[in-house]
């Protein structure tokens, strides 16, 4: 089957990089499915589920937390602004997580605390649906 370059990086580390014959990704525009040949594109990525089908061991699943997406020539890069495998979320200790986010949003004082607050717990309910998915 024909495949296609994709370079997965976070701010963190090199996520993957590799052949693939397929990327499904959370694009702003609506859920994209990226196949060898596809035309060139740059998007933004909204919280969701990416999965790489065709790379070693099989199909991987990753919540990424918004980021870029560019396909070209060259193949597909993704820039991802946090991007974590599905098999890593744990569901009890990110339920714990948001618990004491709420708590903490709650006892927020100041407008920078509680906006903080606020992006922490977006952010560990974003993960939590993805968990669930």
């Amino acid at each position: 089957m024909a495949t296609f370059h994709l370079e997965l990086v976070s701010p963190e580390r090199l996520l993957f990089e590799g052949q693939v014959e397929s990327v499904q990704l959370p694009a702003s525009e609506g859920d994209m499915t990226i196949l060898p040949g596809h035309s060139p594109v740059i998007t933004t990525l909204k919280p969701g589920i990416l999965t790489v089908s065709g790379g070693t061991g099989g199909a991987q699943r990753l919540f990424v937390r918004g980021g870029f997406a560019d396909v070209n020539a060259a193949g597909l890069t993704i820039l991802a602004e946090q991007a974590i495998p599905v098999a890593e979320l744990d569901s009890a200790r990110l339920d714990a997580e948001i618990t004491a986010a709420e708590q903490a949003l709650a006892g927020a004082s100041g407008a920078d605390a509680q906006i903080e607050a606020g992006e922490r717990l977006s952010r560990l309910q974003d993960l939590r649906r993805a968990s669930l998915q």
